[in-house]
């Protein structure tokens, strides 16, 4: 058996791991420590995991996930999620489907801080869902707004996946954020479109409800500057060279935990509800990491990546049908695997391909529209059947909705991310446009 075949088998046996129920840390470290054995012996391979974790884990750059980590915590408990909610519904409550509208304006605004899409889907879920169903959104569209919505936390800066991006690429954190911001508005306004079209074809679904007074309005929008100002403070901070990345992200989880202090959220155990979430995502995240570098180290070994992308070069195909290609195994791939286990697992493979590419982009712009296109698609995965990591999340908090309600309420949401793709797909300079003014 040649390198470049087990390479190849070594994935093949990764994804029947995964489909077995295997965690994917655990699997990505069991397929790359026995495959590091099978090529090098057992005495390498522990002479590498005696130095490799330390290394790894004391790289400073990584520090800015537990942080993040946190600040998204203490915006929980501080209650920014509510506060989002009210702010947009005050606004556009009042007009047909508004209060999904409101719903997708709460998500962005909550996902700015927390950055995970799995917490900004469950916290918005418990706030506005019970809103939705009361003034008789169905099923379908109340489902289908929030698990959607949720996803914009992925790539909303502050995101724990760019971050991760950036580091695995070597790229800039604070270059990938501000790519990510026009993108990510481009969700923000399709989502809306698409719940305005989905209310005009089918009105009974998203009934329109009292305008709030004026006075009401202006007190609700006012209660949102905690969060307007951490926001500022946090991604300001960082492009305006007061702060790295890290150290934002250190403000950020220090001021949402005053936040959250003040407004009594770390009150009867919130401290250590607050700290064990943390320790808890961290741990995990930090184990898919480890496992990631180790099985990345074994595919260096077999150079199955290098020998791909020299194949992939040499045939000459068009660098626009290999980059569509990839995004649409990324998509079937996000179908059994959750947003982060597939960017660890697939950029070591497939970002030397993407490198080779010709674009008419210069290397690090490459690196940064492809790592936005990958995240996209990495977050149209958690909305897309037959698991969809949101829908689940979002359907066992409305246990009236059938799943197959919650899958044709997010089928809006998937043509207008599908319209999006294509749009950055054919036009890069939307993604670097903002790169050119930092």
């Amino acid at each position: 058996m040649t390198a470049f075949t087990l390479g190849l088998g070594s994935f093949l046996l990764l994804l029947v791991l995964l489909v077995l129920r295997i965690p994917i840390g655990v699997a990505m470290l069991a397929v790359g420590g026995g495959g590091y054995m099978v090529m090098n012996g057992e005495t390498a391979f522990l002479n590498y995991m005696k130095t490799t974790p330390y290394y790894l884990f004391s790289n400073y750059s990584f520090s800015v996930i537990p942080l993040f980590l946190l600040m998204g915590q203490f915006a929980t408990r501080a209650g920014l999620s509510e506060a989002l909610f009210r702010a947009a519904y005050a606004f556009l409550g009042h007009r047909r489907g508004g209060l999904a509208i409101a719903g997708i304006g709460g998500c962005a605004g909550f996902g700015a801080i927390c950055g995970s899409s799995t917490a900004t889907a469950s916290t918005m879920g418990q706030v506005v869902l019970p809103e939705m169903r009361r003034y008789g959104y169905s099923g379908a569209l109340s489902t289908g707004t929030l698990a959607a919505g949720g996803t914009l936390g992925i790539l909303i800066p502050p995101s724990v996946i760019l971050v991760i991006y950036a580091i695995l690429t070597e790229q800039n954190v604070a270059s990938m954020f501000l790519a990510a911001f026009i993108p990510a508005l481009l969700a923000v306004v399709g989502f809306m479109l698409a719940v305005s079209v989905y209310v005009r074809l089918f009105p009974a679904e998203g009934p329109s409800v009292a305008p709030m007074p004026w006075r009401e309005r202006w007190r609700v929008l006012l209660s949102i500057w905690p969060a307007l100002l951490i926001f500022v403070a946090v991604i300001g901070g960082i492009y305006g060279g007061v702060f790295t990345p890290t150290e934002a992200a250190a403000v950020g989880a220090a001021a949402t935990g005053l936040l959250a202090l003040l407004k009594g959220g770390l009150a009867n155990g919130g401290w250590r509800g607050v700290l064990l979430g943390t320790a808890q995502t961290t741990a995990m995240i930090f184990l898919i990491l480890l496992g990631a570098e180790v099985y990345s180290a074994f595919l260096a070994l077999t150079r199955m990546p290098m020998e791909a992308a020299s194949w992939i070069t040499a045939a000459e195909l068009s660098p626009y049908l290999v980059i569509i290609v990839i995004l649409l195994f990324y998509l079937l791939l996000g179908c059994v695997m959750d947003s982060l286990s597939m960017i660890l697992l697939t950029i070591p493979i497939l970002f030397p391909i993407v490198s080779g590419l010709d674009f008419g982009l210069g290397p690090e712009e490459t690196a940064i529209w492809f790592g936005v296109l990958a995240v996209i698609v990495v977050e149209l995965g958690l909305i897309t059947p037959p698991v969809g990591l949101n829908v689940f999340v979002i359907n066992a908090m409305a246990r009236d909705v059938p799943m197959l309600e919650t899958f044709r309420g997010v089928l809006p949401f998937l043509i207008a991310e599908v319209l999006r793709v294509g749009l950055l797909v054919a036009f890069p300079g939307i993604v670097l446009f903002a790169l050119r003014f930092a």
